[in-house]
């Protein structure tokens, strides 16, 4: 069956002078998924998601979204998504129903009930009369994701929604997504560093490299690709490597650091690797199968490079 995506870019290109931000990203956002966008800082995430709002220019290439040019309907589309770019100017001494009366009032929404449907959303009380300001980091967080679904948006676009929070709130904020996705029906694009909580959150991934959109692949398919290895630390990694050339015609493997080797061939069992390296005198200090996990498949995609 053919994929419906909610979001569709071509080519889009954002400049600042001669600085290249981001050359030619060809995204596609899967209507009903969340779709997480990795990469290191400066590599354009925030300026993708600023585009795709209009909070920035396009110089160049198109963006559609429910099957439209913002360019010919921006009224039309902005009106049906909700986002969290950058904190909201909230009032510290407000409350959090408060603080949504006034955005509502801002964004014009006229749904009854919508301050309320969005709180009991984020799991934050509509009668707490706690001032913004005694807020944990997470509460915050809430609250922002809150007044992002108070106009009921089909689509959120959520930037680094997990910076700063502790792994409780990580976990918390994460469950609270994948509910809005599985049970509320939402299509969210996200952004976050936290590979490992990506890797347990997002339908599909796109991986940022050097201005450029390096990859695009569902998780599903990722986890079936993703390949296994031989992890081996030895006492000398150059010996090593000859010698599974030489006796076992071995040639699939990467040093990673100065005394682990990863072995891509399984043509011979971890124990007759073990077993050559110690009639060789090598000392083997560790050994079994692993697999990749997003980390490694994000370092090997950009050649190394992690997202720190």
């Amino acid at each position: 069956m053919e994929k419906e995506y909610l979001l569709e870019t071509n080519n889009l290109c954002k400049t600042y002078g001669k600085q290249k931000i981001v050359e030619d990203i060809n995204m596609h956002i899967e209507k009903g998924k969340i779709y997480g966008l990795l990469g290191r800082n400066g590599a354009g995430k925030t300026s993708i998601m600023k585009m795709i709002l209009g909070l920035t220019t396009i110089s160049s290439g198109e963006i559609k979204i429910f099957g439209e040019s913002i360019k010919e309907n921006p009224r039309g589309i902005y009106s049906r998504l909700g986002s969290l770019i950058e904190a909201p100017g909230f009032y510290p001494s407000l409350s959090a129903y408060e603080n949504l009366k006034i955005f509502s009032m801002l964004k014009g929404t006229t749904k009854k009930n919508a301050i309320k449907d969005a709180l009991d959303l984020v799991n934050l009380s509509y009668q707490d009369k706690k001032p913004f300001s005694s807020y944990s980091l997470g509460m915050k967080q809430r609250l922002g994701i809150a007044n992002a679904l108070m106009n009921e948006p089909e689509f959120l676009i959520l930037d680094e929604p997990t910076n700063g929070l502790d792994p409780i709130g990580i976990a918390e904020l994460r469950e609270f997504i994948r509910n809005l996705s599985e049970k509320e029906g939402k299509t969210i694009l996200i952004s976050s560093h936290q590979l490992s909580e990506m890797e347990q959150l997002v339908d599909t991934i796109g991986v940022l490299h050097e201005t450029k959109l390096v990859e695009e692949c569902d998780m599903s398919e990722l986890a079936k690709h993703n390949r296994r290895y031989i992890k081996v630390q030895v006492s000398d990694v150059n010996k090593a490597c000859m010698l599974m050339e030489q006796k076992f015609g071995i040639h699939n493997y990467k040093v990673m650091q100065s005394d682990i080797i990863r072995i891509y061939d399984f043509s011979k069992e971890p124990q007759a690797v073990n077993r050559m390296f110690l009639e060789n005198e090598l000392e083997v200090s560790q050994l079994g199968i692993a697999g990749e996990n997003l980390e490694e498949h994000f370092k090997m995609i950009t050649g190394g490079v992690g997202i720190a």
